[in-house]
């Protein structure tokens, strides 16, 4: 169908510009949608780390009433108190050696990152085989950054100038 069949009379570069318009702001709309979702996202992981914190900190403060309790609970079997208190630190020091055990064997899988640091020295070695490539700058450009203040601006070559020798 036509312009003229519809009712609109706008050109076709009124109406790609109306559809840009109408692109970006679905884009902008998608944008804020992200942001506030993202903004909630970000409370409720807040809230989460908090309940985290707070749990880990209630078993630190458990441990030693845990502690304290295993050890009676084994003097009432008819150990000596002393014996009782050995027995529940040797049971911890355990524990500790078995942790430490499983976790030297996770970082002895740890391999260096082989993949990554190939692609860095190929990148090296394609950057030390680069040159600059220069670029003639127009008169007006050299003449406007000759006529600056700074001392550096002076030295730059014009583009009719001759070269000047690198031996002083």
């Amino acid at each position: 169908m036509s312009a003229a069949h519809n009712g609109d009379s706008r050109s076709i570069g009124q109406l790609f510009a109306a559809a840009t318009a109408e692109m970006s702001a679905l884009v902008h709309d998608e944008i804020a949608l992200a942001k506030a979702e993202l903004r909630q996202d970000a409370k409720r992981a807040a809230f989460g780390s908090g309940a985290i914190v707070g749990a880990l900190a209630l078993a630190v403060f458990a441990v030693p009433m845990l502690s304290f309790a295993a050890a009676y609970g084994i003097q009432a079997l008819g150990l000596t108190l002393g014996w009782s208190f050995l027995i529940v630190g040797g049971a911890y020091i355990v524990i500790a050696l078995l942790l430490a055990a499983f976790a030297y064997g996770r970082f002895k899988k740890v391999k260096k990152p082989e993949r990554s640091i190939a692609s860095a020295k190929e990148t090296a070695a394609v950057l030390q085989k680069a040159k600059p490539h220069p670029r003639e700058l127009p008169d007006s450009t050299v003449h406007a950054l000759r006529s600056g203040a700074t001392e550096s601006s002076h030295a730059l070559p014009s583009a009719t100038a001759a070269p000047v020798d690198a031996k002083m």
